[in-house]
């Protein structure tokens, strides 16, 4: 009965980092040039790919979608926290809380799956290489990249229908500087039964993919070992490395990020969270530009 007079949140307070002003300041102009190197680095990346016969290939067109994918998340969330820095109130619709949340899991998820079509990729690559044209057709490609983005439409989907199955009574306040869907869990006066299994269902998702990605580099390094001359195996592990530099960042801070309990956020959790969500889509291109080969050949010519 007092669920049903309960009056729902119509916005929630993000707590952000501090209410200290200086601080604010500092961290607006942090977070403003991290953001402007993530636009210029990642559109730099896809221009660069497509202004490059030589990237035309589809390792590249898969690191291309993955620069795309990294602009967009960063651009969910960032704008958001820069205009928050500058705030006195710290308010999200509740409208644009969902907004926020589906595109962030859809980009989320999709980059999850895109990370393990790319080891895919390496694995053809260094343990299969005459067969990788075969079944690296562009139609191939293709489909792999559409089937990244659907799986990540479904999580962002299925998350934003569990949110709609919440009820927000109580506090409204997000110990965070986004919307994410395990805090609201935390937040939700009502039966969280449906989104704890939507998101532990896309947690599971993701822990396979993570597998997935863990087993083809056991095949690769095995691969690479079995290599006799010194550079071929140079050669081999440069292929991969700037991949498996992404892949450890990603899901490191990934881990950190969801295998707390969301009710036990400090501010120490928050900066790891910044790192995941803000900083690693900036980290991505300069990897790939300063660990690849052909990356550094293609921008010299250019």
């Amino acid at each position: 009965m007092a669920e049903s007079n309960c009056t729902q949140a119509t916005e929630f307070i993000l707590m952000g980092f501090t209410e200290d002003p200086v601080i604010q300041v500092t961290l607006f102009l942090m977070v403003l040039l991290i953001y402007l190197a993530t636009i210029l680095g990642n559109l730099g990346m896809i221009a660069l790919i497509r202004a490059s016969p030589q990237l035309h290939s589809p390792m590249y067109y898969f690191l291309a979608n993955l620069a795309f994918i990294d602009v967009c998340s960063s651009t969910v969330i960032t704008p958001k926290m820069l205009a928050d820095f500058m705030s006195e109130k710290k308010v999200i619709a509740y409208a644009g809380c969902v907004a926020q949340e589906f595109i962030y899991d859809l980009l989320g998820m999709a980059e999850v799956f895109l990370l393990a079509v790319m080891a895919y990729d390496r694995y053809l690559a260094v343990c299969r290489p005459l067969l990788y044209h075969l079944v690296m057709s562009p139609k191939c490609c293709f489909q792999l990249v559409t089937g990244s983005y659907l799986v990540g439409l479904t999580n962002g989907i299925g998350q934003t229908i569990g949110m709609f199955t919440l009820s927000f009574c109580g506090s409204n306040v997000i110990d965070l500087f986004f919307c994410d869907i395990s805090p609201l869990i935390s937040l939700s006066t009502s039966d969280t039964t449906l989104s704890l299994i939507i998101l532990t269902s896309a947690a599971l998702f993701a822990v396979s993919n993570s597998l997935f990605v863990l087993v083809s580099y056991m095949a690769i390094i095995s691969t690479i070992l079995s290599i006799h001359s010194a550079e071929g195996k140079r050669k081999a592990f440069s292929t991969c490395a700037s991949h498996l530099t992404t892949v450890s960042i990603f899901y490191g801070t990934a881990c950190f990020m969801y295998l707390k309990p969301s009710s036990d956020i400090s501010r120490g959790d928050k900066w790891a969270v910044m790192l995941y969500t803000v900083l690693t889509p900036m980290l991505n291109p300069f990897i790939y530009s300063l660990r690849n080969k052909e990356v550094k050949e293609a921008l010299r010519r250019l």
